[in-house]
């Protein structure tokens, strides 16, 4: 019986060519699954017949849009996932979502392979192989680019000789990934860190700097889940939308940065994720006066520990499962509204609400009215500092 490789397939040139690329290096056939997390661009069923008329014995596409939000989106938000403290995974998310259908199209078609288009030097390459073989240890994996040195030149000289239906325009001068939650952009002119970012980079944000209203918008919460945008109910991919629109209008979630890669090196990245930072920044706001103290300390922490997981490809690992149940237990109490100014590049809360709020005003006023008995610092702050008194008194004989 022939081999089968199941092949991740976005419609461009280079997982095109790898259709017949692998089918020569390996004698295998080929069945490209192609997957909508929201990337735009062609649609599902032109990529489809590009990917049959290329060389593959079947192609499947997945309109995973929904699926994606509410599966692999709204965890991030819960967990408020932002590596090294600004990035909010946008590719990192995509990953599992991909390997999924991936892993399930292999097991439909007989196949023992699963091949991606990673090269040898990114973090995706890490995301895709764990990720496969977490849900399905029995498949290998390939990588043209990285195992069979399909550089863009062969790439191209190959598309050529073999007349396959794909434009070999010039390549654009970034490195371009995106999806409903964001998009990065790397490479070119970008590598020389010194070198600032150009408006034509972006696509889902407005220059910030462009005078214009603000934006007043309220985000409904329950259990931490956005479930309305100004009163009207939406499913979590709706919320992403309308805040990639609005907040993006506003220039929201433009994110510079050079990040600590998986595999050891440092890497100039630029990201916009304008519905991803507005919703993080409410949910973080909501948590603020809802979860408590100690929860919410520990959360933190926790809240690293998860991004950092999702980022290095392990969002099938034990630990981060475990770590699901604690971020969902943390949520239990996370329902109420907070209310938002998108303007200058930035998503401000002005106002927040909730049944849940620990925020007691008698507790908190200074004025009139006020409930919290003073007479119970003074002890209080004798106690507290007890230990670091007595070890402040030794340390001074010494």
């Amino acid at each position: 019986m022939t081999e089968r490789v199941v092949l991740a397939y976005s419609g461009g040139l280079d997982t095109s060519v790898a259709i017949g690329w692998i089918a020569e290096e390996t004698g295998a056939e080929v069945i490209a699954v192609a997957v909508d997390v929201g990337q735009g661009g062609e649609d599902l069923d032109v990529i489809r017949k590009r990917a049959l008329a290329c060389g593959a014995v079947e192609a499947e596409v997945a309109d995973a849009k929904d699926e994606f939000a509410t599966e692999y989106c709204l965890p991030a938000i819960k967990a408020n996932a932002l590596y090294m403290d600004r990035y909010p995974l946008v590719s990192a998310l995509s990953r599992p979502a991909i390997v999924k259908h991936l892993v399930a199209a292999a097991r439909k078609h007989g196949a023992g392979i699963v091949a991606h288009g990673c090269t040898g030097k990114g973090n995706d390459q890490v995301r895709f192989e764990a990720g496969i073989s977490s849900l399905a240890p029995d498949l290998t994996c390939i990588a043209p680019v990285r195992d069979y040195a399909m550089t863009r030149d062969k790439a191209i000289a190959f598309c050529e000789a073999k007349g396959l239906p794909i434009a070999t325009t010039k390549k654009s001068p970034y490195s371009i990934d995106q999806n409903v939650f964001g998009r990065a952009v790397e490479t070119g002119f970008l590598e020389d860190i010194w070198n600032a970012p150009i408006e034509d980079v972006y696509e889902y944000t407005s220059d910030p700097a462009t005078p214009r209203e603000a934006d007043e918008v309220i985000i409904t919460f329950e259990k931490g889940v956005p479930v309305a945008i100004d009163g009207e109910p939406v499913t979590v991919l709706q919320a992403i939308q309308r805040l990639n629109e609005r907040a993006g209008a506003q220039g929201v979630g433009r994110i510079d940065m050079v990040e600590d890669r998986l595999v050891g090196i440092k890497s100039r990245e630029v990201y916009e994720a304008p519905g991803a930072i507005a919703l993080i920044t409410a949910h973080q706001e909501l948590e603020s006066v809802t979860v408590e103290r100690e929860l919410a300390r520990y959360k933190r922490q926790v809240e690293q520990r998860w991004g950092e997981l999702v980022y290095d490809g392990l969002w099938f690992s034990p630990l981060k499962r475990a770590l699901d149940g604690f971020i969902a237990e943390a949520n239990e109490q996370v329902s109420g509204e907070i209310r938002m100014t998108l303007h200058g590049g930035r998503a401000v809360a002005t106002g927040r609400r909730s049944r849940q709020s620990l925020y007691d005003f008698n507790l908190a006023t200074y004025d009139t009215g006020d409930t919290f008995d003073q007479s119970l610092s003074k002890g209080f702050i004798e106690t507290f500092g007890m230990s670091s008194k007595i070890a402040a008194k030794r340390d001074l004989q010494q």
